[in-house]
C-alpha cells in the first residue's frame, strides 16, 4: 500500500484546522499518516472520513455537520505528545486514535487534562484502559486477551515444536509477546529463545542463526509487519524453515510485499472481520469503489467515529466530552460496523474474541491474511 494521501475532504478540514476556526464537530484522527506504518494511518484516516460522510449524508449529528482534523504522530510517543497538545489548541474535543500503544498511552494523559474524550481503534496494550481515565476506550480489544488466544493457541496445534517469541521492545510488541509467553508457560511448554529487537532494524541474521541452533519451526512475533516481513523473508533466505505467528501489529497487505511468496503460512490472531458481516457489503464495496481495501481497522476507525456520535447525539450537545464520555460508559449497546458494542467502566468494548488468520493466495492471486473457517 502507498503512502495515504489526503482526500479533498481531509484537505479542507486541515485548511479549517489550521486556522483554528470550527463551525462544526471535528473529530481528529491522530497516528502514523507517513512513515513505515502508514498504511495503519491509512486505515484510521479513510475510516474515519467515511464515518464522517455517511453520517453528515443522513443529516448529521443534532443539526450539525462532522468535520475531519489529522495529526500524523510517525508512530513516535513524543511526535504523539504534540498532535495531542496541537489538537488541545485548536479546541478539539474528540479523537480517534492513536494506532500505536506507545504513542496513544501518553496522548491520552494530554487528552485527560484538556477535556478530549479518544477512541484507539487499535491500540491493544491493556495499560490504555487500566489507569482510571476518564476518556479513554477503544473499539479494539486487548492484548491480554489476544495473547491467551495466541498461547493455547501454540501450546494445542504446535505442541512438539521448538518456539521462539521475539518482540521489538515497544509497548506494543514486548506487551504482546509477554501476553502470550504468560498463556504459552501456563500450558506447561517452554520456548527455546526469547529476544527482542529494536523497530527499524534490518538485518537479523544474527537472530536467525540463534534460531536455526536452536532448532525452532515456530517464530512468534510480537511487533509490526515492517520488521515481521524481513524477518519471514531472511528466515527462508537462510534456510530457516519456520512459521511465522503474530498479532493484529501484522495485518497489513504490505506484509507480503516486504516478506514475498514466505509469507504463506504465516498466522496471525485478529478480531472476526467485520468485511464478512452482511450489513457491512455495500459499505465495502463503497470504499472499493472509492479505490481503498477497508482491511484491518479501517471499520474498527469508522466504528469509533459511529459511537462519538451516538454519544454526542445522546448527550444534546458536543461542548462537553465528559458528559459524552459519561453516556458511553452508562449507556449502549452502540450500533457500529463491528456489531452492537458496550463499554465496561474501563472503556474496553464487550466485543467477540480474537481468532487466527492464515496468509495465502486469494482469488486474485495476491497474498493476504483470511480468516480461518470463513
Amino acid at each position: 500500500m502507498k503512502k495515504s494521501l489526503l482526500s479533498a475532504v481531509a484537505l479542507s478540514a486541515m485548511v479549517a484546522f489550521s486556522g483554528n476556526a470550527w463551525a462544526d464537530i471535528v473529530i481528529a484522527v491522530g497516528g502514523p499518516l507517513t512513515g513505515p506504518n502508514a498504511a495503519f494511518g491509512a486505515q484510521l484516516q479513510k475510516g474515519a472520513e467515511q464515518a464522517i460522510a455517511d453520517i453528515n449524508a443522513a443529516g448529521g449529528i443534532n443539526g450539525e455537520k462532522l468535520t475531519i482534523a489529522l495529526g500524523d504522530d510517525v508512530s513516535d510517543a513524543k511526535q504523539g505528545v504534540s498532535v495531542a497538545n496541537k489538537f488541545v489548541a485548536d479546541g478539539v474535543k474528540y479523537v480517534v486514535g492513536h494506532f500505536n500503544s506507545g504513542v496513544s498511552i501518553p496522548a491520552s494523559e494530554v487528552y485527560a487534562e484538556n477535556g478530549i474524550l479518544e477512541i484507539t481503534p487499535a491500540a491493544t496494550n491493556p495499560v490504555f484502559t487500566e489507569r482510571g481515565l476518564w476518556n479513554t476506550f477503544r473499539t479494539c480489544g486487548r492484548d491480554d486477551q489476544q495473547g491467551g488466544v495466541a498461547g493455547k493457541y501454540l501450546a494445542e496445534k504446535f505442541a512438539d515444536a521448538k518456539i521462539a517469541i521475539i518482540d521489538d521492545k515497544t509497548p506494543y510488541g514486548q506487551g504482546l509477546a509477554e501476553e502470550t509467553k504468560k498463556a504459552y508457560n501456563a500450558l506447561g511448554k517452554k520456548e527455546v529463545v526469547r529476544e527482542g529487537v529494536n523497530t527499524g532494524d534490518k538485518d537479523f541474521s544474527a537472530l536467525i542463526s540463534k534460531m536455526k541452533e536452536a532448532g525452532v519451526s515456530i517464530i512468534y512475533w510480537g511487533g509490526l509487519h515492517t520488521e515481521a516481513g524481513l524477518i519471514i523473508r531472511q528466515a527462508k533466505d537462510a534456510g530457516l524453515k519456520a512459521t511465522l505467528v503474530s498479532g493484529d501489529g501484522i495485518v497489513s497487505n504490505e506484509l507480503a510485499s516486504i516478506a514475498g511468496d514466505a509469507v504463506e503460512g504465516t498466522l496471525n490472531t485478529f478480531g472476526p472481520d467485520p468485511t464478512l458481516i452482511p450489513e457491512n457489503k455495500a459499505l465495502v464495496e463503497k470504499f472499493k469503489a472509492a479505490g481503498f481495501n477497508p482491511e484491518a481497522y479501517t471499520l474498527y476507525s469508522y466504528a469509533a467515529v459511529q459511537i462519538i456520535a451516538e454519544g454526542i447525539k445522546a448527550a444534546g450537545s458536543a461542548d462537553d466530552a465528559e458528559a459524552v464520555a459519561k453516556i458511553l460508559h452508562e449507556k449502549g449497546p452502540f450500533k457500529t460496523v463491528l456489531g452492537d458494542i458496550a463499554f465496561d467502566e474501563k472503556g474496553d468494548p464487550k466485543l467477540p474474541g480474537y481468532v487466527m488468520y492464515e496468509w495465502k493466495k486469494g482469488p486474485d492471486g495476491k497474498y493476504s491474511y483470511f480468516q480461518q473457517g470463513s
